[in-house]
């Protein structure tokens, strides 16, 4: 299990890097958006893991943290917009 989350916190930070750079605009900056990436890939390898979806690969681990990023970056920026 710990195993698990170390490599979903390596790909997070590759992960956030790339959301950051494809949710351009209004942004947080590198240190923020790679720390919801590696929130987002906890979040995406946790949710694809119980939909049935767990192996695949290191590019599969990517795209799917990459996913979670952008999902996460995009929520935080709608709440940052309410607030």
């Amino acid at each position: 299990m710990a195993h698990g989350i170390i490599w979903w916190i390596i790909v997070g930070l590759i992960a956030g890097w790339a959301a950051g750079k494809i949710m351009k605009g209004g942004g947080y900056g590198v240190v923020a958006d790679i720390l919801l990436g590696i929130v987002g890939g906890i979040v995406g390898g946790w949710v694809v893991s119980l939909l049935g979806f767990g192996a695949g690969g290191m590019i599969w681990s990517i795209l799917v943290a990459i996913l979670g990023a952008v999902i996460l970056i995009w929520i935080t920026r709608l709440i940052k917009r309410e607030v």
